[in-house]
């Protein structure tokens, strides 16, 4: 909490007491649920529905929003502040259901909540925070039902309703499926044997994940044509390759090492825990083990051709892996910590040897945390200086009637009443048919707000689009360039107003 507070200070400094957020992914997010809470539905533009959200449950969550006073923004801050520290609070359950002990499950849960990408989720106005409880409570549900073959897998109902949170859910599903299934007990020799499931109410628990599922898949294959939101086309082509790619593992490495390197160590120690517990009284399966190595697993196969890597704007699709991380992490180092005990003397004090060792595992955790209030107070100067910035430009200047192509359609969108048509796909996924030049050609808009270096034929400067205005963006570690353009077009039918005073 403490920390989520220090982040928000700095926010709050550098927009002189105004709230916003660090992607532009967040503004989509009030966008939608905004159009929601005002009865047109899954709408980005109005009256038009798009299969665009791959976060209903976190849109329906955030419409609730506009009907309270205030600033919308801090309502969405605050909900995503709660779900953050219940997140903490349901890791330590986890890892007590883990079998570790209260000291090591808190341990874990302090990783949790120290852990920076995790508070800057929580400030983000995105689905992390939620996907992240949903998800630890539906694997704790399956380390429980494991244990008790008589109880209703409910947890593959938390897993549905994750679903509508995050698509990443349905292979949490597919894998609780394939660890309640693959059970093993230990005969008289010590030999692990498989051990047939029991029977239990598999029939109402299917029934209630069609009923959360189904109408979704309905709604999207009615506005698109296909189950899945046009976000995932947009993202990836869809399975791209059967192998992993060295240089997508070494990105997901990355990510998690710069945050909880001792925990990443550890982790590997803690999976070889688990597989050995399988059969005996401690065994609680590999869900967590699974989950942590098999989402970026996936992630890599569906990774597109090029420089980039399917991990989120900053890795965020990762974020909701931190806690496991941490709980597999701890796990691998109950067994070392257990070999150290004692006390040694540093001048006067005399301290215990695993308190040393605890503050040494924890130092880069919370270094981190101090460096990531920079590293999210710049995201959110980027999102200012560029898509925000350009919209309060346009705002007096710009006719109500004139039609947008934009990069983000976020912050843009949501300070605008114009129509905007996407380049990126996500609510116009027309445009991956088209191409970009057929598909301007074909809605024909007034303006382009774009960063030119997605768009480098398009934006030369012997192209029929003519600069208009050109926003830098200092120090950019997260909008598509570091430079935003508005640029005219050869169906510019509304001219902007002349500069205001």
């Amino acid at each position: 909490m403490t920390a989520c507070v220090g982040y928000t200070a700095v926010e709050v400094y550098l927009l002189n007491g105004q709230m916003a957020f660090p992607l532009d992914d967040s503004w989509i997010h009030l966008q939608f649920a905004r159009n929601l809470a005002a009865g047109e539905g899954l709408a980005f533009n109005p009256g038009k529905l798009v299969a665009g959200s791959t976060a209903p449950l976190w849109t329906a969550l955030v419409s609730l929003a506009y009907f309270l006073p205030g600033n919308p923004v801090f309502w969405v801050k605050l909900l995503g502040v709660l779900l953050f520290l219940v997140g903490g609070w349901v890791t330590f359950r986890l890892g007590l259901e883990l079998a570790l002990p209260r000291s090591l499950a808190m341990l874990a849960a302090f990783l949790t909540v120290s852990t920076s990408w995790l508070v800057w989720s929580a400030l983000s106005g995105l689905e992390i925070p939620l996907f992240v409880v949903l998800s630890l409570v539906a694997i704790e549900l399956h380390l429980e039902e494991r244990r008790d073959e008589e109880r209703p897998p409910l947890s593959l109902l938390v897993m549905a309703i994750g679903a509508l949170v995050r698509p990443e859910a349905i292979l949490l599903m597919a894998l609780a499926l394939v660890d309640r299934l693959v059970r093993f007990e230990r005969d008289s020799e010590r030999d692990l044997v498989w051990q047939r499931p029991g029977a239990s109410s598999w029939w109402l628990v299917l029934l209630g994940i069609a009923v959360v599922l189904v109408p979704m898949a309905l709604f999207n294959w009615s506005v698109s044509g296909s189950v899945l939101p046009t976000t995932f086309s947009a993202k990836t082509p869809g399975m791209a390759r059967w192998l992993p790619e060295m240089r997508f593992l070494h990105t997901v490495l990355g990510i998690f090492f710069k945050t909880q390197p001792f925990m990443l160590l550890f982790a590997g120690a803690g999976v070889l825990t688990m597989v050995g517990r399988l059969g005996g009284d401690k065994d609680r399966g590999l869900l967590p083990a699974l989950w942590l190595v098999c989402l970026p697993l996936a992630y890599s196969l569906m990774n597109p051709a090029g420089g980039l890597t399917l991990v989120g704007n900053l890795g965020r699709y990762l974020f909701p892996l931190f806690p496991l991380l941490n709980l597999l992490g701890v796990l691998g180092l109950q067994r070392i910590l257990g070999r150290f005990s004692g006390r040694v003397r540093a001048g006067n004090a005399v301290l215990s040897v695993r308190a040393v060792l605890l503050s040494i595992l924890i130092l880069p955790t919370v270094a981190s945390l101090v460096q990531g209030a920079g590293r999210y107070a710049q995201g959110v100067m980027n999102v200012q200086d560029s898509d925000v910035k350009a919209a309060h430009w346009l705002q007096g200047r710009l006719n109500p009637k004139a039609i947008l192509a934009v990069n983000d359609i976020g912050a843009i969108k949501y300070i605008l009443p114009n129509r905007v048509v996407d380049l990126a796909g996500i609510i116009s996924p027309e445009v991956r048919e088209l191409g970009h030049n057929r598909f301007l050609d074909f809605h024909e808009p007034d303006f382009l707000v774009v960063f030119p270096r997605w768009f480098p034929t398009i934006t030369a400067s012997d192209s029929p689009f003519d600069l208009v205005k050109m926003f830098p963006i200092q120090n950019n570690i997260t909008m598509g360039g570091d430079e935003l353009g508005v640029y005219s077009t050869p169906w510019t039918r509304y001219p902007l107003r002349e500069d205001r005073p």
